[in-house]
């Protein structure tokens, strides 16, 4: 499929960038050299764009086609024993997907480095320019754990836990938004593409619009947008839907969710919908300036799917596989759940259906075990605390009542593993469950399904996940809100006939496989850079060869 392609950056002659700070290659092993006057560049001086708006001002040669915004660099960083800090890529999806892209186009990545109090200088990673936002102690409990985790995630989430409304964590929200779109702003070349990421940064397309009419401008919520009555609940709702309009584009995990966003526009402003489009004006005050045209729709986000299929693959996968059903005691049925422990994750209702299983003698601890990987997530906050209490507190009843020696009911985690580890567990496993109560997506399930180069094994996957839009004519779709019908579903998995299963399974895999991680860039991408431009002289040179890919159906109408 076609994508957008960038030019290379090249840097003027003469200028080439003084000595700086070192950061340790630890991945690379090489010692990378960063200017020590390029954040002072970017946050001095200003430059007035077209709209009349300052922005930092930077030199030539430190601007790029393409700028990605996200709440997190594509790094994490250490601390040695002797105070040298190093870094190594980040395992997530999107650092997967954008990176080679990057790399060739030698964008800029805009993101916090996940410390407080820190004035990073920018630095190049992996071949990616990476530009820290620096956030306080402070900001990072009122932006981040306080109006982005507490207020927005369950909000979008459907209310499964309440939302906490406070003017204050509102105001950082902003302030901190602001400082990631003038960062964007001041690195971006005319005309550039700059994608922003996620929920944390909604209000960044209006502030960036607002500063840079120039640019072409990509919005991706990975996260569900809610319907229209519960997202009314947010006392900022129209700030918040002006600034996703500030985007060309606004990408959802699913139609449903740009359905629900198209309707909030409706109710919210006075602007005019018509399928995806929505026609925006953004400066009332200047006649000459001609309505934009916003598309909304989904684009379901996925794996490297490739490199997990090739990774379990391997002798050494395949020989950890063998080993953990050893040390389980080599069960009839291995079940398994991977999740972060969230409350959106259904972990509850997944513990709580095994255990009604084993009571009511349907499964044994003989010939059946539950393998649940719980990673820590948001320690420091009180409903993620008792969600841990919780859980562990009803594994341990149940391993109390049901546990033989040798065969433990459940055999629960509570931390983290590399992608080997996790490719053997995958392979290991018979069942794969997957009850979260809302997901955006759930790249775990196809995770499972990329590991499964066998054809065997069975997905339980949640009606209310992104995923079972695209995997629900292969998974066993359930309501994991419903405990007797869960249980059903649960033993209809571990008593499949494998020549169900392998069917099910490669109707899978076709969909995992075929849908990679690279092509959910480069159709939102292709997109984006196939829009129509106000400003078609400025338009930067893109893969002649390109076409625009079709994102996935959005209701005209009422939210589906």
């Amino acid at each position: 499929m076609g994508g957008a392609t960038f030019p290379e950056r090249r840097q003027e002659p003469g200028g080439s960038l003084g000595p700086g700070p070192e950061v340790n290659n630890k991945q690379s092993g090489e010692l990378r050299t960063v200017a020590d006057n390029e954040t002072q560049q970017a946050s001095s001086g200003e430059a007035e764009t077209e709209a009349g708006r300052a922005v930092p001002d930077t030199t030539p040669d430190e601007r790029y086609d393409l700028v990605v915004v996200a709440n997190r660099l594509p790094v994490d960083f250490t601390t040695d024993d002797d105070g040298a800090i190093s870094w190594k890529r980040s395992p997530g999806g999107l650092v997967t997907a954008l990176g080679p892209m990057m790399r060739a186009s030698e964008g800029a990545w805009v993101g916090w480095s996940g410390a407080a109090d820190t004035e990073d200088d920018p630095f190049d990673a992996d071949d990616i320019r990476c530009v820290p936002v620096g956030l306080s102690a402070a900001e990072i409990e009122l932006y981040y754990e306080g109006f982005s985790n507490d207020t927005l995630w369950p909000l979008y989430h459907d209310v499964i836990a309440p939302p906490s409304f406070h003017r204050q964590w509102w105001e950082a929200y902003r302030k901190v938004n602001r400082r990631f779109a003038e960062k964007a702003a001041a690195l971006a070349k005319e005309g550039a593409v700059v994608w922003v990421h996620d929920y944390q940064l909604q209000l960044v397309p209006a502030m960036l619009r607002e500063m840079r009419p120039d640019l072409r401008i990509g919005f991706f919520n990975h996260i569900p947008f809610p319907p229209l009555e519960i997202f009314s609940q947010l006392p900022w709702r129209r700030q918040v839907v002006q600034g996703l309009l500030g985007a060309d584009l606004v990408g959802f995990q699913r139609a449903g969710d740009a359905a629900n966003f198209i309707r909030a526009v409706r109710r919210l402003t006075d602007l005019t919908t018509r399928g995806q489009m929505i026609t925006v004006t953004d400066d009332e005050a200047r006649r000459d300036m001609p309505a934009r045209h916003v598309r909304a729709a989904a684009f379901p986000i996925s794996i490297d799917s490739a490199h997990f299929d090739a990774l379990a693959q391997t002798p050494e996968v395949q020989a950890r596989a063998r080993e953990i059903r050893a040390e389980l005691g080599n069960p009839r049925v291995m079940m398994l759940g991977v999740d972060r422990l969230d409350y959106t994750k259904g972990i509850r209702h997944r513990i709580k259906a095994y255990g009604e299983l084993l009571a009511d003698g349907r499964l044994t601890v003989t010939d059946a075990t539950l393998v649940q990987v719980a990673s820590p997530s948001r320690e420091n906050v009180d409903a993620y605390q008792q969600l841990r209490e919780d859980v562990e507190g009803l594994v341990g009843r149940i391993n109390g009542e049901y546990g033989e020696i040798g065969h433990s009911a459940i055999n629960y985690m509570h931390h983290s593993y590399p992608a080997e580890e996790m490719a053997a567990l995958y392979l290991a496993a018979d069942v794969m469950l997957v009850t979260s109560l809302r997901d955006g997506m759930n790249l775990v399930a196809k995770e499972y399904v990329a590991a499964r180069s066998d054809d065997q094994g069975v997905l339980v996957l949640s009606e209310f996940t992104g995923a079972a839009d695209e995997l629900g004519r292969g998974a066993l779709l359930c309501n994991p809100h419903d405990i007797d019908g869960l249980k059903d579903i649960m033993v209809r998995a571990a008593t499949m006939e494998p020549r169900e299963s392998r069917k099910r399974m490669r109707r899978l895999r076709r969909a995992v496989l075929e849908n990679d991680v690279a092509r959910w860039s480069q159709t939102f991408l292709g997109v984006l850079t196939a829009l129509p431009s106000r400003f078609p002289d400025r338009e930067r040179s893109y893969d002649a060869d390109a076409r625009e890919p079709e994102p996935h159906d959005v209701l005209d109408g009422e939210d589906s």
